[in-house]
């Protein structure tokens, strides 16, 4: 396994998942972004994009080019973005134990990703 490869890969789905939260997300939040967000959501499109393309590439390479595992990373690594922004910008709890419980689920995900052989 190539960790820097998969260490890249990881910190670029981290950069996606935060831009695609806000992009659908900033139309919730009480400030001035919220009658432009439509405008930050056409913004991010491209930037999104690329980033995901190479997130997948770097992503597919470092683990012996599984498809599978690209998207089960890209999947785990939304799932440890969503709450913490939701929690932290939108003010809904990421602390009840349905939450909790898919964010172990998510991080057991990635994990087996990475260290299953």
């Amino acid at each position: 396994m190539d960790l820097p490869k998969l260490f890249t890969g990881m910190g670029l789905y981290v950069l996606v998942h935060t831009m695609l939260w806000f992009s659908i997300n900033t139309q919730f939040i009480k400030s001035e972004w919220r009658d432009k967000s439509i405008f930050l959501s056409l913004g991010l499109a491209i930037p999104i994009s690329v980033s995901v393309y190479y997130a997948a590439r770097f992503t597919y390479e470092a683990l012996g080019e599984s498809a599978w595992g690209v998207r089960f990373i890209g999947f785990g690594m939304s799932y440890m973005i969503f709450p913490v922004l939701t929690w932290w910008l939108l003010e809904e709890s990421m602390f009840t134990p349905k939450i909790i419980t898919c964010i172990m689920l998510s991080l057991m995900i990635v994990l087996i990703q990475i260290f299953w052989k």
